[in-house]
């Protein structure tokens, strides 16, 4: 895969081992005939490492060997979060530190989730865009207390707290992006 080719998501073989990729950007070249550098940041699936990777547009890394599987949260302990896969009902272990970013996220109703697989061992998780969480607790609103919109703190069912505007109250639904931690919408 060329350098030019590679976006953020994507999983390469970057020193004999699967990294992937979370941030690119181009750096264009300041003279005539310079070749354009794509600087990559990326993080080793297996010893949870960052990479820095860069490129000339013409080099290439290849794809890792690995597959993405559906699965869903059976249960989550003090250290892993367990999960099973939704076609072959596999079971598959992830210690809560190396999923650390995506656990405030994963509910066992949540759908789109794909587990990262390499050498029969699940390394990695990757979300939906947005997921769909209850609020477990809010503050009160109180009307006509402003003129502008403003916002609140919400605890959702999974402990992450986002900022929502201030007419949400507990039990309601809403949508969360999983890239950012930012409130989206109501579900």
């Amino acid at each position: 895969m060329q350098a030019k080719e590679i976006k953020p998501g994507a999983v390469v073989v970057f020193e004999g081992a699967p990294v992937m990729i979370e941030n690119v950007s181009v750096q264009s070249p300041s003279a005539r005939g310079a070749a354009t550098l794509y600087k990559f940041r990326g993080r080793n699936l297996v010893t949870r490492q960052k990479a820095d990777i860069t490129l000339k547009g013409s080099e290439h890394l290849d794809e890792a060997d690995f597959e993405k599987r559906p699965v869903k949260l059976m249960y989550r302990d003090m250290e892993q979060l367990h999960l099973l896969d939704q076609q072959n009902y596999n079971q598959y272990s992830l210690s809560l530190t190396d999923a650390e970013s995506e656990s405030p996220y994963i509910t066992e109703e949540l759908d789109g989730m794909l587990a990262l697989i390499y050498n029969d061992e699940c390394v990695g998780l990757q979300l939906p865009t947005a997921v769909e969480l209850t609020i477990a607790q809010c503050d009160p609103a109180i009307r006509g207390a402003s003129a502008t919109a403003r916002t609140k703190p919400l605890t959702l069912e999974t402990g992450l707290v986002v900022h929502g505007p201030e007419y949400l109250t507990a039990g309601e639904r809403v949508k969360v992006d999983t890239r950012t931690g930012e409130y989206l919408s109501r579900a």
